[in-house]
């Protein structure tokens, strides 16, 4: 047993001396509370060998010719720690719950090559063996999570279960699903049907960055119904995956804005005119800070929460950043409103925005996140941050004692480009080479022991402005995210220490298995013809990013 092609890399590992051999005999053995990791074991390594794996008893004595896999929980290992022990006649899986023993079945599947994450088998004669050892495993951090814009090009549900699978594959935990923003909204809400028969849909959409002079004239826009949510919810569950849904407030509305115009600065803004944004950046169109705002979204979040329960989604995040506040500053109703409840300014006009919907939501026993914004005019109380401009947020919200969840734009936005030069399609901001975002450090080196506690771990943040299609958010996130889910999961040493040359050979395995499920990821050499966009204009930025 080595390590030589897992990704990620295994805390400890101990080879043996042969081969387990799986064969039409193999079965399973699944002890109590691991049934959900022999059913995906079933569906998934079944499909691909062609194998029957048919369930054994538990306890049951192994019969002549007959191999095994046992599945098991063991209270003494962490929650999502595991232990795969491997001999000629059995593989042993036990973790310290149920998510143990899936991360440990990914690594077993991994280990079976790349032909396993196939969907049927190439050659229904081939033998399937795993070399005999032991791995013993566990994850530095608790939230290792990919954020997934759908708000700016929708993505179907089906897409959106694949990344699931794709997320599930690389020890990823965490799914931040990005719903709502100024360019179309994406969950049903019965009790306010027009936020998907008008906020979901766009008339166009601007072709690359916002100075790009092309436009796709064709109307744009899809949702989930609510459904189609629980759907999503319950597949993440069954892969130990967490999903923390978004609904944008109180700026990045305008879609909402458009759908039910009193939602916004009517005292400044003729908003029944508003449409659905079809361009990039920052719209000026924000949530007016009114009694009807609170109540509306108040409704929002109560379906919300019956379609993501608490066990699944803990944390809610209600987005906060980037509000501007001109149209607060000229609207009569706003300045009411920050003499009413004796406010400095509009900053902590928004704070108290925020703070109402975390008392809201702690009442209902669920936590708040935000991005690093909700810090100006104070943070709300229990409320944990996403700090995505640089480090800063995050080191003074742990500093604070609130929780931390590192994404910096600067080191793992994987919507900026691969590489220099003309070939990285529609080119968006930093160069973020795949050895960048291997060592990307997501603990900053200015916490104390007792602060970096705080940082409850990091995830990968994909915009989707410049990316109309499956492909092209493909093309984007992978490989870089292989290099996330390393950092996020293994305990590896401080940046400038970190073997690049061991993880780019385990790649080279990897990119195998990319293959077989059918991902679209920039290869190596750079991107191929058909994953060019020549000619159209992106939004590169020169120059390093600013030191942690």
């Amino acid at each position: 047993m080595t390590s030589a092609d897992l990704i990620p890399a295994p805390r400890r590992t101990a080879p043996g001396d042969g081969l387990h051999e799986l064969g039409d005999a193999t079965t399973i053995d699944a002890g109590a509370g691991t049934e959900g990791v022999a059913r995906w074991l079933r569906s998934t390594v079944g499909a691909a060998t062609g194998l029957g794996l048919l369930y054994a008893g538990t306890g049951v004595d192994l019969r002549d010719g007959e191999t095994r896999i046992e599945l098991r929980i063991d209270p003494e290992l962490g929650p999502e720690a595991y232990r795969m022990t491997v001999d000629r006649r059995t593989v042993r899986i036990e973790g310290g719950g149920a998510a143990g023993v899936f991360w440990g079945a990914q690594t077993f599947r991994q280990l079976l090559g790349p032909d396993a994450f196939r969907r049927a088998p190439l050659d229904p004669g081939r033998r399937w063996t795993v070399p005999t050892g032991t791995v013993e495993d566990a994850p530095r951090f608790a939230w290792r999570g990919l954020m997934l814009d759908v708000s700016r090009h929708f993505m179907p549900k089906d897409g959106v279960l694949r990344y699931l699978d794709l997320l599930a594959a690389h020890k990823l935990n965490v799914f931040h699903f990005h719903l709502t923003d100024d360019q179309g909204w994406r969950i049903e809400i019965k009790r306010h049907p027009r936020l998907t028969e008008q906020g979901a849909w766009r008339a166009r959409t601007k072709f690359g960055h916002r100075a790009s002079p092309l436009w796709d004239d064709r109307p744009h826009g899809g949702f989930y119904t609510q459904d189609d949510i629980r759907e999503i919810v319950a597949y993440a569950a069954e892969r130990h995956i967490r999903v923390v849904p978004e609904i944008d407030v109180p700026g990045h509305s305008q879609a909402a804005i458009a759908a039910y115009p009193e939602l916004g600065n009517t005292d400044v803004v003729d908003t029944a005119s508003l449409t659905v944004w079809d361009n990039w950046g920052v719209t000026p169109n924000v949530l007016a800070p009114t009694d009807h705002t609170l109540r509306f979204y108040e409704g929002v979040f109560e379906e919300l929460l019956g379609l993501f329960p608490a066990d699944v989604s803990p944390f809610i995040h209600i987005g906060g950043d980037e509000c501007p506040k001109d149209q607060w500053k000229l609207s009569p109703t706003a300045q009411a409103r920050i003499a009413e409840l004796g406010l400095k300014d509009e900053d902590e006009l928004q704070s108290w925005f925020i703070r109402h919907f975390d008392t809201w939501l702690t009442e209902r026993g669920r936590r708040l996140i935000g991005w690093d914004e909700i810090l100006e005019g104070g943070l709300a109380p229990g409320a944990a941050v996403s700090s995505w401009r640089g480090y800063q947020g995050g080191i003074t919200a742990a500093q604070a004692g609130h929780d931390v969840v590192m994404c910096p734009e600067q080191q793992v936005y994987l919507d900026h480009r691969q590489a220099p030069g003309d070939d990285e399609p529609m080119p968006i901001g930093y160069v973020r080479t795949l050895e960048d975002v291997y060592r990307f450090e997501p603990v900053p080196p200015q916490l104390t022991e007792e602060e970096a506690r705080h940082v409850l771990g990091t995830q990968a943040n994909v915009w989707t402005e410049v990316m109309e299609s499956q492909a092209r958010v493909d093309y984007q996130v992978f490989p870089r995210l292989a290099a996330l889910a390393e950092v996020a999961w293994s305990a590896l040493p401080a940046p400038a220490e970190r073997d690049y040359a061991d993880f780019r050979r385990r790649m080279t395995a990897h990119y195998g298995r990319l293959d077989a499920l059918g991902v679209g990821y920039r290869p190596p050499t750079g991107p191929l013809p058909w994953q060019q966009r020549p000619g159209v204009l992106g939004r590169p930025i020169e120059g390093a990013p600013p030191n942690v």
